[in-house]
């Protein structure tokens, strides 16, 4: 008979317990398999989550930019509780709906840009950004230009990780061993300014107009069906373009009959300090797509906004033949709309505009060290660039990575890091003391850190 120790306490167990499930049983993102390190959040409140150790930890990085109305939020619940209650689901397949899809989606039609008053609801981002591609050709097929197939992107950019949206995702990780990803596909030249050897001392907005000129004539704008990006690039390392780019581009676009697509799965839902990136960069594109903040990360759900022109092209005679069977999903519907009354009767858009700038001051005043290159913010979203010379704007060794682990662990400070910067993008609920203490974690490391990458 085989025998074992009995635990000697459940309560200083289970972490380690849990832990070791993990590494046995979870697949995760970006984690090596030989990884035995996990970080295991169970609860949260506002802008703070704590893990199964009971430590608190501030969360700089808003669930991954969704979160805006903060975690624990219990008017939510019963929200869902409720329609839960009535109907959970029910399809939205051929002349089928249910009251909450329609009630969101005429809240929708009156938050959003003008012109943007048609929606297609998907479970997440990704899957957003896949059935825009797809509505991009079926638009142009629809209109009689089967040949428009090819997509416009950019380097840097990020859209997801479906074969679509990864496929027109600017980085080489996710591309690489999983090939070959959708073809024709075209990369631009992100608008990157801190970048100054991407423009070749050309001015970066001049660069890249004369880039995208270029590249459609060589294509043939008859066989270009759309160009895919964000507003601002936010896990790019929030890449704020200047203020004449996106105008330009979307001149171009329109003149060779191009659909402009814009991905606000970060963006949207009040992150910059208004309802939309299309309000800040003032450009309304043809499709956009939404996700994240719509239910703050409260169950997965997402909403494609449509002008009327993609709408009557791509549902005309036997309809869009693409459904998902959770279209309109009557108690996702339902925590999004408890969710866009949080953030209406608590003023968060505006509260992202002032902590924003709040919290985005005392970043800039980093500057000064040595390894701080540049700071880079709108709304409640913000990025660091970590560099090893200021003159060269080379980038640190190893990364932002890092002194992304030390601000955590010696601040209680979530942030994220990135090849170039580290990234903030907390809850929109954020008050200024918080942002006091999201500041002091990053500098009490930032001041240590050297050029190679090394913290004293």
């Amino acid at each position: 008979m085989t025998t074992t120790d009995a635990p000697a306490s459940t309560s200083t167990t289970r972490p380690a317990s849990l832990a070791a499930d993990d590494v046995r049983r979870i697949v995760h993102p970006y984690t090596p398999t030989e990884s035995r390190e996990r970080f295991i959040i169970e609860s949260g409140s506002g802008c703070r989550v704590r893990d199964v150790d009971g430590r608190e930890y501030l969360d700089g990085i808003g669930g991954l930019g969704l979160s805006q109305i903060g975690h624990g939020r219990t008017e939510i619940a019963e929200a869902a509780a409720a329609q839960m209650k009535r109907l959970e689901f029910f399809h939205s397949r051929w002349n089928f709906s249910n009251d909450r899809a329609i009630e969101l989606a005429s809240r929708l039609g009156e938050i959003a840009p003008e012109g943007l008053d048609h929606v297609y609801f998907t479970s997440g981002g990704a899957e957003g950004n896949d059935i825009a591609l797809r509505m991009a050709r079926y638009f142009h097929y629809r209109n009689g230009e089967p040949e428009r197939t090819w997509f416009l992107a950019r380097n840097m950019a990020y859209h997801g990780i479906t074969y679509g949206s990864g496929s027109v995702t600017g980085s080489a990780e996710y591309h690489e061993g999983f090939g070959p990803m959708l073809p024709n596909v075209k990369f631009l030249t992100a608008p990157y300014p801190y970048k100054r050897h991407f423009f070749h001392g050309e001015d970066p907005t001049e660069f890249c107009l004369r880039e995208l000129r270029e590249t459609i004539e060589e294509i043939g704008p008859e066989h270009i069906a759309a160009m895919i990006g964000e507003p601002i690039m936010g896990p790019g390392g929030v890449l704020i373009p200047p203020p004449d780019y996106w105008p330009r581009v979307a001149e171009v676009l329109r003149s060779y009959g191009i659909l402009l697509i814009s991905d606000e799965i970060v963006t949207g839902y009040g992150r910059l300090g208004r309802w939309f990136g299309a309000e800040h960069v003032g450009v309304t594109p043809d499709i956009l797509v939404t996700a994240k903040g719509l239910t703050s990360g409260y169950v997965p759900h997402g909403a494609v906004l449509l002008n009327s022109r993609v709408a009557e092209a791509i549902g005309r005679d036997s309809g869009f033949p693409i459904g998902y069977t959770y279209n309109g999903h009557p108690t996702a519907c339902a925590v999004a709309l408890a969710n866009l009354d949080i953030i209406e009767r608590e003023g968060l858009v505006r509260n992202a505009e002032v902590v924003g700038n709040y919290l985005g001051d005392q970043l800039r005043a980093l500057l000064d060290l040595p390894a701080v290159g540049e700071v880079r913010q709108l709304g409640l979203m913000m990025a660091v660039e970590l560099v090893s010379d200021k003159e060269t704007r080379e980038p640190l060794p190893q990364g932002t990575s890092p002194v992304a682990d030390r601000i955590r662990e010696e601040s209680g400070v979530l942030v994220r890091g990135n090849p170039n910067s580290f990234v903030l993008t907390p809850p929109l609920v954020l008050t200024e003391a918080e942002a006091d203490e999201a500041a002091e974690g990053v500098r009490s490391v930032l001041r240590r850190l050297r050029p190679d990458g090394t913290i004293e």
